[in-house]
């Protein structure tokens, strides 16, 4: 008997219970330092010493922090389904939690790449975090060396696989993330629609945003034993 194939999209929500800062929370990381100049290939080409910084002190932090009871119980859910995780996040906690199958959409803050060809699987390679990633640093094709991230204002290669993932999907489960990111809140949409289907998530959204979706309205942490249950009586 085949295992039913569960697909988990993860946003910064699952993270922050970690200790991570989200992002566009009303106290998340983009209401204290500007994105623009920070995680924007624009800015990243104006001031590449800055951005590296900026990314260096992140790489630095995800050292500090461990999976929390979500990570691990997304982990341990392989041994009940097939389970693929996507996720929006850039940090290992998934990976590190115990996970096998993990798509990153906008990177990974563990690896480092080329600036002229950052999706050469070449030039892409782990770094440890607590070496940052200095001026002069060489990627393997010569380049300046630099975090292997999706800035703002470059393309998502993996959207591709990330669709094609979901349209696999026997159950779908959404994990703190408020679905304002793009492109990656379009992938609900590759979703087939006779599916169940569940969001985890303490904020609020239009009915409309959330059709097919059943919604537990609270933390990662608290709403994962919930999930477990529910998947129990299906």
């Amino acid at each position: 008997m085949n295992m039913k194939h569960i697909v988990v999209l993860t946003g910064a929500g699952i993270s922050a219970e970690s200790g991570l800062s989200t992002f566009r929370d009303n106290n998340g990381m983009w209401t204290k330092v500007n994105a623009e100049e920070l995680a924007s290939i624009q800015g990243y080409r104006k001031d590449r010493a800055k951005v590296l910084a900026f990314y260096n002190e992140r790489r630095k932090n995800l050292l500090t922090v461990e999976p929390n009871h979500a990570h691990k119980v997304l982990a341990e859910l392989e041994n009940q389904y097939k389970v693929s995780i996507i996720t929006q996040n850039v940090d290992d906690l998934h990976e590190r939690a115990g996970s096998t199958r993990v798509l990153h959409l906008h990177g990974e803050l563990r690896k480092v790449t080329s600036s002229a060809n950052p999706n050469d699987a070449r030039c892409i390679k782990e770094k440890p975090l607590d070496e940052p990633i200095n001026i002069g640093n060489k990627a393997a094709d010569g380049s300046q060396l630099r975090p292997f991230i999706v800035f703002f204002g470059e393309s998502v290669p993996n959207m591709t696989e990330a669709k094609r993932i979901c349209e696999e999907a026997d159950i779908f489960v959404i994990i703190g993330t408020s679905l304002v990111v793009y492109p990656a809140a379009t992938l609900i949409e590759s979703v087939p629609w006779n599916i169940p289907c569940y969001i985890i998530d303490p904020g609020d959204f239009y009915e409309q945003d959330l059709y097919g979706f059943e919604h537990i309205k609270t933390t990662a942490v608290l709403g994962i034993d919930i999930l477990m249950q529910k998947l129990t009586e299906l």
